[in-house]
């Protein structure tokens, strides 16, 4: 899964909500929670939270029909992603620094990508990429409108691996012991892709984890009347894709102490 808790809203496991925010600060504060940083989508202690970002970046509005990053955004559209990320990233370890002992470790998974060269490619296969092209086929069919769906953007960004290492320095608190990478998978690479039938497993597979880690988000922007056909659209997509072997989506994981 890309994050473990989808809403919102969800609370950080670091800190209790009710018990350690007075009411001001809860009336007050957009992101109540913000001083614990479970940046927003995931709790700490869950796999890949740290994707997600507290917010949509701003300056968005050119890219029509796509909730990510495609070959066809601006340039602005990735400064924009990589901006928000490294700020959010940042004050994340800095908060971690402060309730960690001096060399004591943590350990971080998160989606990233093999594109370094060019910051905007997102293979055929990608997952925000079949979302978006699930979504353009409710607007052909009349189930959404076409503003609606431009109007919706992932909270999220997939770094690279210099990017990760890049902003683990800069912030200063940590250091890295290792950081690997490792091809990313949603559940189907052992199916047979040259049998229609699996292919469909897979592609229902991967419809399930996307479907798991957006549900909340989509429903609270586009209602729940589309969200049963919009996997069935999703789970085709993929299905077609299911033989690509190309793909520029993997798994960082980084070992850091506390300085």
């Amino acid at each position: 899964m890309i994050v473990t808790n989808a809403n919102p809203s969800s609370r950080c496991c670091c800190k209790n909500y009710d018990e350690e925010y007075s009411e001001d600060e809860r009336r007050t504060t957009k992101y109540p929670f913000v001083g614990a940083l479970c940046m927003s989508g995931g709790d700490v202690d869950n796999s890949y939270s740290t994707n997600s970002l507290l917010q949509v970046p701003d300056g968005l509005e050119k890219n029509k029909m796509s909730v990510y990053i495609t070959s066809s955004s601006p340039l602005s559209e990735y400064k924009a992603y990589l901006h928000q990320f490294q700020r959010d990233f940042t004050t994340f370890l800095r908060m971690r620094s402060e309730e960690m002992v001096s060399y004591g470790r943590m350990v971080l998974t998160l989606i990233g990508r093999d594109t370094v060269d060019d910051p905007l490619y997102r293979d055929c296969c990608h997952f925000w990429t079949l979302l978006s092209d699930s979504l353009r086929d409710l607007v052909f069919e009349g189930l959404l409108s076409e503003s609606k769906v431009s109007s919706f953007k992932m909270p999220f960004y997939d770094p690279s691996k210099e990017e990760v290492k890049e902003i683990i320095r800069k912030e200063g608190s940590f250091q890295i012991n290792d950081l690997e990478t490792y091809e990313f998978d949603l559940g189907h690479s052992n199916e047979d892709r040259s049998l229609p039938s699996h292919r469909a497993k897979a592609g229902q597979k991967e419809a399930n984890c996307i479907r798991a880690v957006t549900e909340t988000m989509l429903v609270a922007h586009f209602g729940d009347a589309i969200i049963d056909a919009l996997f069935r659209k999703y789970a085709h997509h993929v299905s077609l894709h299911a033989s690509c072997r190309v793909k520029t989506s993997l798994t960082l994981i980084v070992s850091l102490t506390r300085r």
